[in-house]
């Protein structure tokens, strides 16, 4: 196989497939399925995905949590409105964190912010980092969980920007994992959004096990690929865990001849960051900026659940380097032509 270029993940997307909300029900969205061995294409329900599934293989989660990263503040003496996109905590005893500002070219070192209608919450910006992205120190005399609890009461739901409805309350639920649990994504592991209470005990009535892996999404995740060569792409690193327990549950399925399932792209940069020789999963806690595109070769994944990406992402990368280019680039032209919707609140695929 050629070396591919950026050019070749390009198409046109219909504004209007562009999901605004989420489907009615979590487990009710559509899902393609595309089996890479025939080429067959079905259209089902998302709740359908148990027709897929055996005894004993395994679904790897993403259980990251997203925190309400997007804050409004005003700028002291012209109080002008600043959007403020928490990005990460850089030191916790100082309450330093990495953010976004817009509009950035407002904002100087040494500016302060107020946040809240009582203006209670104050920043003072310590460091230009990049052309969009500050560092904030927050000025709050109380225990760290106060803080915490500050933040996450004046943040809103960090939707992604091509949304262009207000957020609704219904969102801090809905952008969500029902089985969220480690807090530090500002987006969603879009793929598990389909996974309802019901769906969830059906699997694990069928002898479905579940493996969770942590991986906290950042924005690079969006970030456009700016190089027609790939290999010259940089990843944003983000920060992850395996456990031992994970490593276990997938290693014996995978020693049993079980059907592994990622569930989600960030599933599965996670499982690929840390493989053994003898392609075994290995326990890892750390960062990872791993860029999977084609031609790669997988090590522990047989089946990939995910939603329909924006064209030129490296998402859609890794999806043509799992179910082949040729055929994603065609399962993307059916989607389209179905109607399916895109993005974070779409419909899913199933690529086995």
């Amino acid at each position: 196989m050629n070396k591919m270029k950026l050019s070749q993940f390009n198409f046109e997307l219909p504004e209007e497939l562009v999901a605004e909300y989420p489907s009615d029900n979590r487990d009710e969205a559509r899902l393609m399925v595309v089996h890479r061995d025939t080429g067959k294409i079905e259209h089902k329900l998302f709740k359908d995905l148990i027709d897929y599934v055996e005894e004993e293989d395994v679904m790897i989660m993403n259980n990251t949590k997203v925190f309400p990263a997007r804050m409004f503040g005003n700028k002291e003496k012209t109080g002008a409105k600043i959007e403020v996109f928490l990005l990460r905590e850089l030191n916790r005893d100082s309450l330093l964190w990495d953010v976004l500002v817009d509009p950035a070219r407002k904002i100087r070192i040494g500016n302060k912010l107020y946040f809240g209608e009582d203006e209670s919450l104050v920043a003072e910006v310590i460091d230009n980092t990049t052309s969009r992205g500050r560092t904030l120190r927050f000025l709050f005399d109380g225990p760290y969980e106060e803080f915490k609890e500050k933040i996450t009461q004046l943040g809103q739901t960090p939707l992604p920007k091509y949304i262009k409805r207000e957020v609704e309350k219904t969102d801090s639920d809905r952008y969500q994992t029902i089985y969220a649990k480690e807090e530090g994504a500002v987006a969603a592991p879009t793929a598990g959004l389909h996974f309802s209470r019901q769906l969830m005990k059906r699997l694990e009535l069928k002898g479905v096990d579940f493996a969770e892996v942590t991986l906290h999404i950042g924005l690079g995740t969006f970030r456009p690929v700016e190089v027609e060569d790939l290999t010259k792409h940089k990843m944003d690193s983000e920060q992850m865990a395996i456990t031992q327990e994970c490593a276990d549950t997938v290693n014996k399925a995978k020693k049993n001849r079980k059907k592994v399932f990622a569930v989600g792209t960030t599933s599965m940069r996670a499982i690929e960051t840390s493989v053994s020789t003898d392609g075994l999963l290995k326990p890892y806690e750390g960062w990872t900026n791993k860029f999977i595109f084609p031609p790669y070769e997988f090590s522990i994944a047989d089946a990939l659940i995910t939603n329909f990406h924006t064209p030129l992402s490296t998402l859609l990368m890794m999806i043509s380097a799992f179910g082949g280019h040729e055929m994603m680039m065609d399962a993307y032209q059916q989607a389209i032509k179905e109607k399916y919707k895109f993005y974070s609140y779409g419909d899913a695929m199933l690529i086995i």
